[in-house]
């Protein structure tokens, strides 16, 4: 049959067919196997850029096998709608935030539709709309009640340009993270979620989450960040008072020679004033608020300080230590105050040499004794204790307990653990977020919102400027209420929620997307989809977005709405798409439409072409994936995501490859066309009689790449491996003899291993699968095709003979199917009869595998 693979008319023709017959429209079915498959769902900035397709690419595939291997899959999609960037684009264009959102949502949507995605769209949600945030308030309430939501007085990162409260996180270099403003400290009034109440359980659950990558939990484990260590009082030498510190070293207290105290702290104005060093100290603090916090704490950052004019007393020694502010302490770890031990701390020795600080050795190293005089560095190894009163001569590790125990008795101190995770700041002065449901009434205080006047709907009338902070404290309708209480006038909270919010209970929502009934979610529905069996995003949400999800969640299932302890029990973090660079001298950077024949279409100069970066539309080094469906089809740009790299490293764009992936789709678009007449009317071989030659080596090749492509969706979601299985078989094809029409058993053989092309492709590229489906006479939806089965009889190869050594000998020989695993020939090696008499009693020093050859085994003696 000669027709020619034609994508945009066979795509467009099947996504019509999927969304007419509600394909992947999915309901709670109790006999069946469940598997909820979640990508993180997107902002609608207004296009999908590479990024998301390969994404939800890697996300499509798992749904659709997992469909094809008979589980019930739910695989929704929504929208992260609230946030800064509407409200910003919508002050840049004069439009409202919500006409904005809702175009972006429009055009991303199509999108996402062209590309084939298997999303149930009856489950869509988006963040910022009433019917979503009204139970985001209850709970808000709910906390509020239980003392899991409170306000409180505390510092906070405050752009001036944005106008609002940044987290630590969204503070780069001292620059606001999104419009690159000097970001500045301010005193406010600000609401936080209680994360520290689940602090513990959070931390000891990350030891139970076995799917989820060992660098995303420890980088979790850091932020948590518990210590154990003791809290120790420094009494004021020269004012009333004590400071207090945290330390998880009370071995090195006798060396404690001086105090450092963050930039930020409010002890450090408050020692200064009145004296001739607070200009200088007030400086000072000016200008460590805009250093880069992780930045002051490197080991390689310059040390800065100042002295406060002020002492304290070392709790053990009682000798005094001059007090300093300092750039590498840091408010928001610990108490904001280090007792600083310069002998055995490289930071704290760098400083007391920039200041002239004095050095006292409280731990010698046991094969050379320290002295300060000649000391070019800390030591910060174990040793033995000196100059530490009644512990002399003790390991320094193992005094930590009993010096703990001696600061209790004396009253100067206790031990402790401490968090390096702070309760969440969730209030922020924009208007494009959820309003948070309390009112302030002079009579009787912050009052919450009665749960049946909720929601609390965000206006749309809202003027938006982008000055004088959030656009709702300015609208009278809004603020000025009632008290739920007393009745007389009140003002409503005019702070939003943090964005954060939204996205850490959709995936719960997407259970039950619709259900209006307190609390928003099905208990029936959402204990049969719960946990997300597989959650896919990127590595930049490693700490932010899965903490918080995974504390509302835990929050939840206390308050009887959830069953689960955890959100998500695998996960996935997907690489990055980068691309090269190119530049004009005078253009800058440009797009890749803007690069033609090395030269700039703008002015025709030479280009020059820059290194491999991740896509940003700043480097303009970004591809739009509508140009590569237009010019290629979804199919391509799926296989090309796909194959350039397995999902968790980076992907470099390649044109080539987008080339290569074009051409491999369409050569087995050929080989099917080019046998479909012969085959169309002729059933798979089911393996009834016996094969042998040409036929026998196809039809292993086939199940061998059922098996591989198999193993390597469901063990390891390498679908590049996968992808080149594929192609071997499709070269197989090509290299096989064509047989006569009338050889019904070779084509038999054929059908099969091209039956086997498309079903074991249809996840990765749905659309021409669909298609080549339908030629070769199947009925229904290849969607709901089962995932085909491969005999491990026929896969194998043919026996290969492994010789076995002990000690370098030879002792035995074994046969063994030429594609066995190492781990089993190794244990057929051992239970060989001759080489089990020879090795028996001894110890096995160490085994040696020669793939396809020979196994040494070393035993002692």
């Amino acid at each position: 049959m000669d027709r020619k693979y034609t994508p945009a008319e066979i795509e467009a023709k099947w996504q019509r067919v999927w969304e007419e017959k509600g394909t992947f429209r999915v309901a709670e079915d109790p006999d069946r196997k469940k598997y909820y498959l979640l990508e993180m769902f997107p902002y609608p900035s207004g296009r999908i850029h590479i990024g998301h397709v390969r994404n939800y690419t890697i996300g499509d595939v798992v749904a659709r096998y997992k469909r094809m291997k008979g589980f019930n899959v739910l695989h929704p999609m929504g929208w992260d709608a609230f946030g800064m960037p509407a409200e910003n684009a919508a002050i840049e264009r004069g439009i409202h935030p919500s006409v904005w959102t809702h175009d972006n949502i429009d055009n991303m949507k199509r999108q996402l539709k062209r590309m084939g995605f298997s999303y149930d769209w009856d489950r869509e949600l988006a963040t910022c709309e009433p019917e979503y945030y009204k139970w985001e308030q209850l709970f808000f309430l709910w906390m509020h009640e239980k003392g899991l939501a409170y306000k409180k007085d505390a510092t906070v990162n405050w752009c001036p340009k944005c106008e609002t409260v940044l987290a630590n996180e969204q503070v780069e270099a001292g620059l606001c993270w999104r419009c690159n403003a000097e970001v500045d400290e301010r005193y406010l009034s600000q609401w936080f979620f209680k994360i520290t109440a689940y602090v513990e359980e959070l931390l000891e659950y990350c030891d139970r989450l076995p799917g989820w990558p060992e660098r995303v939990l420890t980088m979790q484990k850091n932020w948590i960040g518990k210590s154990h260590g003791c809290e120790v009082s420094f009494p004021m030498a020269d004012a009333p008072g004590e400071i207090k510190v945290f330390t998880t070293r009370q071995d090195t207290l006798y060396g404690a020679t001086f105090m450092l105290v963050a930039a930020e702290h409010p002890l450090v104005l408050e020692l200064a004033r009145g004296k001739q060093c607070e200009a200088g100290v007030r400086a000072f603090v000016e200008k460590i608020k805009k250093q880069d916090k992780k930045m002051r704490t490197s080991e390689y950052y310059e040390k800065e300080g100042v002295f406060l004019e002020s002492h304290c007393l070392n709790p053990l020694t009682n000798r005094k230590m001059p007090i300093y502010a300092a750039n590498f302490v840091l408010a928001d770890y610990g108490t904001g105050c280090v007792m600083a031990v310069p002998t055995h701390d490289q930071r704290d020795f760098e400083f007391a040499k920039k200041f002239d600080l004095p050095l006292i050795v409280v731990i010698q190293p046991p094969n050379r004794a320290l002295n300060v005089r000649t000391m070019t560095e800390a030591y910060t190894e174990e040793g033995v204790l000196v100059n530490s009163g009644p512990f002399d001569g003790q390991e320094n590790l193992k005094a930590l307990e009993a010096i703990a125990d001696h600061l209790e008795k004396l009253g100067r101190g206790r031990k402790t653990v401490q968090y390096r995770l702070r309760d969440w700041g969730i209030s922020r002065q924009r208007y494009w977020g959820a309003p948070i449901p309390m009112v302030t009434c002079e009579t009787c205080g912050t009052v919450p919102v009665p749960q049946e006047d909720l929601p609390v709907i965000l206006p749309q009338d809202v003027a938006l400027t982008g000055e004088g902070g959030s656009p709702l404290a300015a609208h009278r309708a809004f603020v000025e209420t009632t008290c739920p209480r007393c009745q007389r006038p009140a003002r409503r909270e005019t702070d939003t929620m943090d964005t954060f919010v939204e996205s850490s209970w959709y995936f719960n929502r997407f259970c039950s997307a619709h259900h209006d009934v307190k609390p928003g979610l099905d208990r029936a529905k959402v204990d049969y989809w719960l946990p997300v069996d597989q959650y896919i995003g990127g590595i930049e949400h490693a700490i932010l977005h899965l903490l918080y999800a995974r504390f509302y969640t835990k929050m939840l299932r206390d308050f009887g709405v959830l069953g689960v302890d955890e959100p998500f029990k695998n996960l996935l973090t997907q690489g990055m798409v980068c691309k090269e660079t190119t530049r004009c001298a005078e253009h800058g950077y440009l797009f890749p439409e803007e690069c033609q024949a090395g030269k700039c279409t703008r002015c025709g100069c030479e280009i020059a072409v820059g290194k491999t970066e991740k896509m940003s539309k700043s480097l303009k080094n970004v591809v739009d994936p509508d140009y590569l469906i237009k010019a290629y089809g979804a199919d391509t740009a799926r296989v090309f995501c796909l194959f350039a790299a397995p999902p968790e490293k980076d992907l470099e764009w390649s044109d080539q490859g987008v080339d290569g992936s074009f051409r491999f789709l369409a050569r087995t678009w050929r080989i099917v066309m080019d046998y479909l007449d012969e085959i169309r009317d002729v059933a798979p071989f089911a393996g009834d009689r016996e094969l042998d030659g040409e036929l026998k080596n196809l039809r292993r090749k086939t199940h061998q790449t059922i098996r591989k492509v198999s193993s390597d969706i469901e063990d390891r979601f390498h679908f590049n491996t996968a992808i080149s299985a594929v192609m071997e078989l499709v070269n197989a094809l090509y290299q096989f003899p064509r047989p006569a029409v009338e050889d019904k058993l070779a084509l038999a053989v054929v059908r099969e291993a091209v039956e086997a092309v498309v079903l074991l492709l249809a996840p990765i590229v749905p659309h021409v699968t669909e298609e080549l489906w339908e030629l070769l006479g199947r009925t229904g939806s290849l969607a709901d095709a089962p995932w085909p089965a491969f005999d491990p009889t026929v896969a194998s190869e043919e026996e290969i003979t492994i010789v076995i050594q002990i000690n370098g000998k030879v002792r035995s020989r074994i046969a063994v199917p030429a594609d066995e695993e190492e781990a089993q020939i190794m244990v057929l090696a051992r239970a060989d009869e001759k080489i089990a008499r020879q090795i028996e009693g001894k110890a096995i020093v160490k085994e040696v595998y020669v793939p396809k050859r020979l196994v040494n085994i070393v035993v002692a003696g």
